[in-house]
């Protein structure tokens, strides 16, 4: 066994950049993947947490007290390895050769390619098992989700317990973590044979219901939308409520839609479609519906989001067809194409919609009216009856739009043939005999399909193939949407998700060995004895990041319908609720309530505190843990520290691992983190001493500077390393009971950042402003992440708060070679009501508010007196101002050609007169002349006295002028100008240059820095 005193590998190093390399490679990863068994949300990449669990299982052979028996194996175990280098054989031989072998096996075994590779598993698992004896390792994750903690814990050797809250991630865990494991290899044949007889059967039903072509063309996806009247006096007309017209832009392939509008006497008029092959953008129409308001175009009024709202809420959501007795449609959702495959023609073919297609969709509506009349077995509806989730308020509740559009039961989201073919496919399940492992795993089938299956679901006309519900983590509004043919062979369909099922299936048979422990149970009430564990690692909820136990219950009301009665999908809590549990579900949103009391901020830092005080239980003394944490606001990761330092732990360590793909859509112009930072905790010991806060403030700044160093070396970026640098901070911090000042006075570890004295002010602000000392001296100073003040402390205001902004920014890169992995194109949101179109949104990056307080504050940088300069602040978020924005600011009305002009006239006399000025709050800019028609300047209306009695303006201030008149193309004024700001001094050149290398690679302020630069003599 390890002993207490010896460190572990993550506690000291960890190969970063080759973990994170992999895990951004594992993302796009579906063929053969444990994660296609079943969507799960905000699921860990694999890599991330073999290669964690790896370093927190072994011990640091540098340390004293490692095991001379651990070393001697471990030498064995990696020169044995068939894919071992032969440089390991002559490392190895040295304690610190040793470790470092250890971390590049850690690395290498995060690939994919090697995940199922025997001869990496069995050296791990011999590593392993020469670290922790005969007794595996027990590695307990309380919030287990999709299961890729408690399942790499399996590949690797190790026993594993996984829990969680909700029955639809316990019904994925029971199957994947106990079921597979025990089954026999043949599983994958008996899954794909009783799929395959299920949709053979449900084939048979539902025929006449997808209609074939005359000409053989078989239909795999049909494209509608939702309808509203014009209530234009005299109009009337029926709107489709259409975000795209687009159907293919692919480059050899591009198709669209147009329409014509063609008007009878004393008839409304109607829209009359056409699929053509645009030459251009422009050739295709715009959008009918923007942020819910819809603009007719037969009249062009446009009709306000409430009156949206109420039409489409009296036709339940309006994805449902309206016919008259004899069969006609009248109203409802609009057919606007169908896209087929012919087995005589290549690639994908769009036509518009005819009799025969209407046809098909009555045929499904008179079905699905007699199955409405039937029960199930256990007592159900035959079509989800459950409430959908209220949306609205603050916290995880505004994820969700559906019911204010009237769908407010889980069946309004789906057309009458989605349900009629979901319904009945449950049927041909849920009457099986038995209720054995593989039959569960076809069940999936359905629970996907409906994810596939939903009127929430949209048409990728990049890929020209459907989309599914759940591109985020939410239940939004889609005005124009696709329904898969899902018993074709296309994306989405039975056949592909029963493919991609039999090879998940076979992915974890042949990764695991033994099957784990899964139990639904409470975070904050662990089944589990006191330090029955070796390892607590988890993934916890963030606030009101992911409401998991609304969104899976759509999934968990197709599930009940589809798995026989008595499968455990209940809340165990509350025999009267249907759905999964939401009382004790650690999450922020106020629509719910406990107790009387909202589910509010408090509720959720009290339950986590909670849940880490019974980790801490469940851990043994010479245990470790580790908790991966990606919330970017610092209160958001003072409440996580707040609980983990209550709960019993000390923080040693954390590791910033890349999950996310830098083009992915919710990263562009914000701080979005690109990496989840794993923190690892050690049970403090029960009589911890006390500490003195002088020696904390003594030694917080050397560790600091150390660590972004380090991580700066593995290509860690902006706010992932700002939020790496809380795991060495920490340490230094949480080893004691508390600290104390001379006084006897504790320092809290949040507090109040203005403060001068350490006990209000709070640990961490001490944190923030180190670490924005070091970003800065790093960009523009001696280039070395030291917190000292350096050049960061001679720095103006604005040009502080400008470089802190741009740095937070940047995220951490992945390698080159793996950014070429990242082929696929982002999945795009719908409009979802007021707050899904994006049309509205002001230019300029941002960042939340939270986050540029903590630093600006420290760093003696006043928000307000910048506000309306450079910055914007609106609802929680601050807008660094694009430089274009400042024009009228820095040149008055008249804008940067008079002063262009100006500059080029008196460059004889002082070339700084024309621009020696920025206005205070109220003042207005003198006004001048524009130029002539020929470009010569004309003597500008502003006496020089004007000019030269406001306040100087700053060099953050100029530096952007000098961009404006690159911008103008003023290039002797700017040649002028900037030589001018060369004779002044050095400031200048060195926040140009440090803007140019903060700024994105792709921005206008980039382009224009580097190109006003050609001016700065060398």
């Amino acid at each position: 066994m390890i002993p207490r005193e010896c460190k572990r590998l993550a506690e000291v190093d960890f190969p970063i950049a080759k973990v994170s390399a992999h895990s951004i490679r594992e993302k796009p990863v579906v063929h053969a993947h444990p994660q296609s068994l079943h969507q799960w949300w905000a699921r860990r990449p694999l890599a991330a947490c073999r290669g964690m669990l790896m370093a927190l299982l072994l011990p640091d052979p540098v340390e004293p007290h490692c095991p001379v028996a651990f070393k001697h194996e471990a030498r064995q175990a990696l020169t044995n390895l068939a894919a071992a280098p032969a440089r390991w054989a002559q490392k190895v031989r040295t304690d610190v050769g040793l470790r470092s072998v250890l971390l590049e096996f850690i690395g290498d075994l995060a690939n994919w390619d090697v995940a199922e590779d025997d001869s990496y598993l069995q050296t791990a698992r011999t590593l392993i098992g020469a670290a922790h004896g005969d007794e595996l390792p027990l590695v307990v994750d309380p919030f287990a989700g999709g299961g890729s903690i408690p399942l790499e814990a399996l590949r690797i050797g190790c026993d594993a317990f996984a829990s969680d809250l909700n029955p639809v991630a316990c019904l994925v865990l029971r199957t994947m973590l106990e079921d597979i494991p025990r089954s026999d290899p043949g599983i994958e044949a008996e899954v794909r044979q009783s799929g395959e007889e299920i949709q053979l059967a449900v084939e048979e039903s539902l025929r006449d219901v997808y209609p074939q072509d005359p000409d053989g063309g078989k239909p795999i996806a049909y494209l509608w939308a939702r309808t509203v009247r014009c209530e234009s006096v005299g109009c009337g007309a029926e709107i489709p409520l259409v975000r795209s017209f687009w159907l293919s832009k692919k480059s050899h392939r591009k198709r669209a839609l147009r329409y014509e509008i063609v008007r009878k006497r004393r008839e409304v008029p109607i829209l009359q479609f056409a699929v053509f092959s645009p030459r251009s953008d422009v050739a295709v129409p715009g959008s009918t519906v923007t942020r819910a308001k819809a603009t007719c175009p037969a009249c062009g009024n446009v009709m306000p989001p409430n009156r949206v709202r109420e039409q489409v809420a009296k036709q339940h959501g309006g994805a449902d067809v309206r016919f008259d007795a004899r069969g006609q449609r009248i109203g409802g959702a609009l057919l606007l194409a169908v896209v087929t495959l012919n087995p005589k023609q290549g690639g994908r073919h769009y036509r518009v919609a005819t009799d025969s297609d209407y046809a098909g969709v009555l045929k499904a509506q008179r079905q699905l009216q007699k199955l409405l009349s039937q029960r199930l077995p256990n007592g159900l509806s035959a079509v989800p009856d459950e409430p959908t989730p209220a949306g609205g308020g603050a916290g995880a509740g505004r994820a969700f739009s559906v019911q204010k559009y009237g769908m407010v039961k889980f069946a309004d989201l789906f057309t009458a043939r989605q349900l009629l073919l979901l319904a009945t496919i449950a049927r041909k399940m849920s009457g099986q005999p038995d209720n054995s492992p593989h039959r569960r795993l076809v069940a999936f089938v359905v629970s996907r399909l409906a994810d596939r299956s939903a009127s929430l679901v949209s048409w990728d006309a990049g890929g020209e193939k459907l989309g599914h519900v759940f591109n985020r983590q939410a239940l939004p509004i889609v005005w124009d949407f696709a329904e898969g043919a899902a018993l074709a062979d296309a994306t989405g369909s039975f056949q592909n998700i029963l493919r991609q099922i039999e090879q998940a299936t076979g992915a974890v048979r042949r990764a695991v060995r033994a099957p784990a422990q899964v139990q639904l149970a409470d975070a904050c009430d662990s089944p589990l004895p006191d330090g029955s564990a070796s390892v607590w690692f988890t993934d916890p909820p963030y606030y009101d990041a992911v409401p998991y136990a609304d969104l899976s219950d759509f999934f968990l009301v197709w599930l009940r319908r589809a798995l026989p009665p008595g499968s455990d999908l209940r809340d165990p809590f509350d025999p009267h609720n249907p759905l999964s549990p939401k009382e004790r579900e650690i999450v922020q949103d106020e629509t719910k309530s406990v107790n009387g009391h909202p589910k509010d901020r408090e509720f959720f830092e009290g339950a986590m505190a909670r849940a880490f005080a019974e980790g801490r239980r469940v851990l043994s003394d010479d245990g470790i843990g580790s908790v991966v944490f990606a919330h970017k606001t610092t209160e958001g990761w003072e409440s996580l520290l707040s609980g983990l330092v209550k709960g019993g732990w000390s923080i040693t360590a954390s590791w910033p691992i890349a999950t996310e793909r830098q083009n992915r859509l919710r990263s562009r112009e914000s701080a979005a983190l690109a990496t989840s930072v794993h923190l690892v905790c050690r049970p403090r010991p029960p009589r911890a001493s006390v500490g003195d806060w002088s020696d904390v403030a003594r030694e917080l700044p050397g560790r600091i500077g150390d660590w972004m160093e380090r991580l700066s070396a593995e290509g860690v970026r902006g706010a992932d390393l700002v939020f790496a640098c809380i795991g060495p901070a920490m340490e230094v911090y949480s080893r004691y009971s508390r600290v104390e000042d001379a006084e006897g006075r504790e320092i809290p570890l949040g507090g109040n950042p203005e403060a001068t004295k350490p006990h209000q002010r709070g640990f961490l602000a001490y944190v923030w402003e180190l670490v924005g000392r070091a970003a800065l001296n790093q960009v523009l100073g001696t280039g070395r992440a030291r917190p000292a003040d350096g050049v960061a402390s001679t720095l103006e205001e604005d040009a502080r708060l400008t470089a802190l902004f741009l740095w937070t920014l940047q995220s951490t890169e992945a390698d080159e070679d793996e950014q070429r992995e990242l082929h696929r194109e982002d999945e795009t949101d719908e409009d979802e009501g007021e707050s899904g179109g994006r049309g509205g949104k002001k230019k300029g990056l941002t960042l939340i508010f939270d986050v540029v307080r903590r630093f600006a504050q420290p760093m003696g940088i006043h928000l307000p007196e910048w506000e309306g300069r450079i910055i914007e602040v609106e609802k929680g978020v601050v807008r660094l101002l694009p430089v274009q924005e400042r024009a009228e600011q820095l040149f008055g009305e008249e804008g940067a050609a008079v002063v262009a002009g100006r500059i080029e006239s008196g460059a004889r006399r002082d070339p700084q007169i024309a621009f020696d000025f920025v206005f205070d709050a109220g003042e207005q800019a003198p006004r001048v002349r524009s130029r002539g028609e020929r470009g010569r300047a004309k003597a500008a209306s502003v006496r020089d006295e004007d000019l030269t009695a406001r306040r100087s303006a700053t060099t953050l201030d100029r530096v952007h002028a000098a961009m404006l008149l690159q911008a103008a193309g003023r290039a002797s004024a700017l040649r002028t100008f900037v030589h001018s700001e060369m004779d002044r001094g050095p400031e200048f050149r060195r926040l140009a240059n440090a803007l140019s290398a903060l700024y994105p690679k792709d921005s206008e302020e980039k382009r224009l820095l580097d190109a006003m630069l050609l001016a700065v003599p060398r």
